[in-house]
């Protein structure tokens, strides 16, 4: 970094799409965690916020305060976590602070994409008789922090070290699904990440539209891994559905432009799974598994 601010120009007919996530040790990561993986997930949630809005990343910000202790190595590591996925994803550092704190290590990241101008893909778009679709598969974030967690409960120990191993990474590492992100400007109604839950950030969604949902929980697409954990005990049913940090991509398109979607998200390597309709019942989301409608006492991450 050369200069005390940076400069983003976007093309003619484009808009700026900004966003920003803090991440506080001990809150949103373990403080232990390898500073490349934080690094690395600080970004990647980032990046999938511009990827919802179906924005292509510009470039990022960075508040970085650390904590009494910390290490030249451990910057190191973590800068060089920072610039693989700014690298990978095209979105390059341009501006920061650093600080230090006698409290815990805590980062904040303010990214920027840019749209053409009115085709930004907003929560708030779904109507009734879109579907409602969901990227990739649920669920593995939040059965990776008991994975990858100190206290580790039972149901792991029934887990193949390969299964392990998947659903810490996703835990550790989330791949935002910038892919998708000229597929939703060009085909979604409405579309958000899936950061504190998919039932909660559905929601919000809802919310945000004014329209309510059918949702078909059978649909939900889970790994082969989640599966496992899943039948080793069924209550992680709804931990996979509730519980957050998938950071994949759930949107809502009409009939007709569903097909076009979908092809796009298989051109992309993205998988995109049909998981209900929505409807005209304001906020109210209606959820059946084996046909039968169920509630949830949690509907997701609470941040307070």
């Amino acid at each position: 970094l050369l200069d005390d601010a940076g400069l983003i120009r976007p093309a003619r007919g484009y808009e700026i799409v900004v966003t920003v996530d803090a991440l506080v040790a001990g809150v949103h990561f373990f403080p232990d965690d390898p500073p490349a993986s934080i690094a690395r997930k600080a970004l990647a949630v980032n990046l999938s916020d511009l990827a919802a809005k179906g924005a292509k990343p510009e470039g990022f910000v960075l508040s970085l305060v650390l904590p009494s202790g910390w290490t030249e190595d451990w910057l190191a590591a973590f800068a060089t976590g920072l610039a693989s996925i700014a690298s990978e994803s095209g979105c390059p550092l341009i501006g920061g602070d650093t600080v230090s704190t006698s409290g815990p290590l805590m980062l904040s990241i303010t990214a920027f994409g840019s749209v053409p101008a009115g085709r930004m893909v907003p929560r708030s778009g779904a109507r009734p008789g879109d579907l409602v679709l969901v990227s990739g598969t649920i669920g593995d974030g939040a059965l990776g922090l008991k994975v990858h967690g100190p206290d580790k409960p039972g149901w792991v120990s029934h887990l193949g070290e390969a299964q392990r191993a998947f659903l810490a990474d996703r835990y550790l590492h989330p791949l935002p699904r910038l892919a998708l992100a000229v597929g939703l400007q060009g085909h979604a109604s409405a579309a958000m990440d899936v950061s504190d839950g998919l039932v909660g950030d559905l929601g919000k969604l809802l919310k945000a539209s004014g329209v309510g949902a059918e949702i078909d929980l059978d649909a939900i697409p889970l790994s082969e891994a989640a599966r496992a954990a899943i039948m080793a005990d069924p209550a992680l049913a709804e931990l996979a559905w509730t519980g957050g940090d998938d950071y994949e991509i759930l949107c809502t398109a009409s009939e007709m432009e569903y097909p076009s979607l979908v092809a796009a998200a298989q051109a992309a390597g993205i998988a995109l799974t049909r998981i209900g309709h929505v409807t005209d019942a304001s906020g109210v989301a209606v959820y059946r598994e084996g046909g039968r409608a169920r509630g949830f006492a949690r509907g997701s991450f609470a941040h307070f």
